[in-house]
């Protein structure tokens, strides 16, 4: 009996290890999860675009690789990059980066 508890207790374990989140780096175009990486607003630039987003309930978040990915945190910062090429380091969970650091990317 106390083996097959020690299985589980090591089984549960190793399949909780894929749900945590993954310290990650991506460089990608920083965006809102509304429009991704095509933006909709005609005459406006994707930065304008964004951050009008933004204010009306869409997310920010980066376009890198071919995909879209939520960021949490760092909002002030992560504005002031909008339509900007960045490099993003955080947290991965499924599709969400939270955000630790956020610069240009040159």
């Amino acid at each position: 009996m106390m083996k097959m508890f020690a299985y589980l207790t090591i089984l549960t374990a190793l399949c909780a290890i894929p749900a945590m989140a993954a310290p990650t780096t991506l460089t990608g175009v920083i965006t809102d999860d509304m429009c991704g990486a095509k933006h909709m607003m005609s005459g406006k630039s994707d930065a304008e675009c964004t951050r009008a987003c933004v204010k009306h309930g869409a997310k920010f978040a980066l376009s890198a690789d071919g995909k879209v990915y939520v960021l949490d945190g760092k909002t002030s910062e992560v504005s002031a990059l909008a339509g900007q090429k960045v490099r993003v380091s955080g947290e991965l969970k499924e599709n969400t980066l939270t955000v630790s650091s956020v610069a240009a990317a040159k």
